[in-house]
């Protein structure tokens, strides 16, 4: 006889696990790295598998303990802190008799300023993001050699310090981690005795998805109000798992799921475009209809708790901002591109509000008084 196995639960003890050892910054972070445990378990039932960052900018702020105790919760755990590409594509593709969970402790060093080129790894971290994307490689010897792909859907959880690139971000819950204050006390994890308790739950989680798995195939879990496109595709493997487990775990995981999508977006370091086009519009271009660009950059390096006076140690510059508003494109669909504008007897580039227009309606929210008219042909939208 099958063993039932309540899932909220072994999931309810999943979470008590997670509090031994770990201070996480809301109870969202609990309920999200829970769900993301369970969900690695049941991987061939969904279509994409978000990546669990743990994130901090100082040193000890508990992102390495995090990674050891998910590690002992998820299936066929790779700590891959210095794995090649290569090595990881041929592991995916289960040389070994299973497709890994892939755990990546310090990944500044992969990732951040002073690591180099690590474009195959951040390749491989974004397509196995989503199942059906393997990665193309040339096998064989000297002329003899054949495109093979590699399977690259798995499971991939990271520490680190700082920030990732905005790729990964996107296809993240993102857990900003901060040192335990003084008042904040946890277990000391020894490895001889919490492993094999971890993996006894790991096993139960194990069972339980076996059980679920016909049930979380094909679901479409009911997304909250605003989060859709990318943070959708983040959230959907967890909210399945929260609704299959049931008792409270479904409302509690859409209550994560607003937090968190929320807070990755006020931290987004992606909408840095967005950023330049609401700065330009609330604080630069504000009842002028252009302005020259030396006059532009004074006005936004200026601003306070604005990040134009310190980009990677430099202020913005006329490089800088011109190669940001070319991403976007006028109402004409053409890119943003300074003009000529006379001024007292000469004439300096910059730029004009017109050209603006579409893109603060396309991308800005609105301003806080005076709302954007609607684009063109919309005005009588329902």
């Amino acid at each position: 006889m099958t063993e039932t196995i309540n899932g909220a639960a072994l999931l309810d003890e999943v979470e008590a696990f997670h509090r031994r050892f770990n201070v996480f910054p809301t109870e969202a972070a609990f309920v999200a790295v829970t769900l993301w445990d369970a969900h690695a378990h049941l991987l061939d039932c969904f279509d994409s598998t978000p990546r669990l960052a743990f994130l901090s900018p100082e040193p000890g702020s508990g992102k390495s303990r995090a990674l050891d105790v998910v590690e002992t919760l998820v299936p066929r755990s790779m700590a891959a802190a210095d794995a090649s590409a290569a090595a990881l594509f041929r592991s995916v593709s289960g040389i070994d008799g299973g497709r890994p969970t892939i755990l990546f402790d310090e990944i500044d060093t992969i990732f951040g300023p002073k690591a180099g080129d690590n474009e195959q790894l951040r390749g491989f971290i974004n397509a196995g993001h989503a199942r059906g994307r393997p990665m193309y490689r040339c096998v064989g010897d000297g002329s003899n050699q054949q495109v093979q792909g590699f399977p690259s859907f798995c499971a991939v959880a990271v520490a680190g310090l700082g920030s990732l690139p905005d790729t990964i971000l996107t296809r993240s819950v993102i857990i900003r981690m901060r040192r335990r204050a003084r008042n904040e006390q946890v277990e000391a994890f020894r490895t001889r005795i919490h492993v094999r308790e971890g993996n006894q739950l790991r096993d139960r989680l194990a069972k339980w998805a076996e059980t679920v798995q016909d049930r979380i195939t094909g679901a479409f879990p009911e997304m909250p109000d605003g989060v859709t496109d990318r943070p959708a595709d983040v959230w959907e493997p967890l909210l399945a798992v929260a609704d299959a487990a049931g008792g409270d775990w479904p409302e509690r995981a859409r209550a994560a799921c607003v937090t968190l999508v929320t807070a990755s977006k006020a931290n987004d370091k992606g909408s840095l475009g967005v950023r330049l086009l609401t700065d330009l519009r609330d604080h630069v271009l504000v009842g002028i209809d252009r302005l020259p660009t030396v006059a532009i950059l004074d006005r936004l390096n200026a601003l306070d708790d604005a990040p134009w006076a310190d980009l990677h140690g430099k202020p913005l510059d006329n490089r800088r901002l011109s190669k940001m508003l070319a991403e976007y494109m006028t109402a004409d669909n053409e890119p943003i591109t300074s003009r000529n504008i006379k001024t007292a007897g000469s004439c300096l580039k910059g730029y004009c509000a017109t050209d603006l227009h579409d893109a603060w309606a396309r991308y800005c929210p609105p301003p806080p008084e005076s709302p954007l008219p609607p684009l063109p042909g919309t005005e009588n939208a329902a």
